[in-house]
């Protein structure tokens, strides 16, 4: 439970800071943060998809344990349940990842993207992104060092 509960923290932290630092608060904001911070932009997109719960990222770790868990303690139908309910969830979070990365508002003046961002760095975005989104696919390589 607390290994859910930490990851779960230390992804939504990612999440926000990462907002906070694009200054989206509407849907119609995060849309045209991708020609402003495309690099921030794409990280939002692996943390929102680590928050889905994807294999490949940390954010599976919390749901494979619980649905392993489950199934041990031969309560298949709640397994079942809680995995079709984290349907919910993904298709929320692939909706605010392609409003992020792929949709583009309407616009009649062309301009060239901006690579660079003129704002400081915000190292705790940096940081929380990381462990949100690499904590499971290098947690192999850390437990053969350890």
């Amino acid at each position: 439970t607390l290994l859910n509960l930490y990851l779960y923290i230390t992804m939504t932290a990612a999440v926000f800071l990462t907002l906070n630092s694009m200054k989206a608060t509407k849907l119609s904001t995060l849309m045209t943060a991708w020609t402003k911070a495309p690099a921030l932009s794409a990280t939002l997109l692996l943390t929102m998809l680590s928050l889905a719960g994807l294999p490949p990222l940390t954010g599976f770790l919390p749901k494979w344990l619980i649905i392993q868990e489950l199934t041990k303690q031969n309560m298949a139908a709640t397994a079942t349940m809680i995995s079709l309910l984290s349907l919910l969830s993904l298709f929320f979070y692939l909706r605010l990842a392609y409003c992020a990365t792929v949709t583009l508002p309407p616009h009649t003046t062309n301009h060239m993207k901006q690579w660079h961002v003129n704002c400081p760095t915000n190292t705790s975005v940096a940081i929380l992104t990381i462990t949100s989104i690499m904590l499971l696919p290098i947690s192999p390589m850390i437990s053969t060092i350890i």
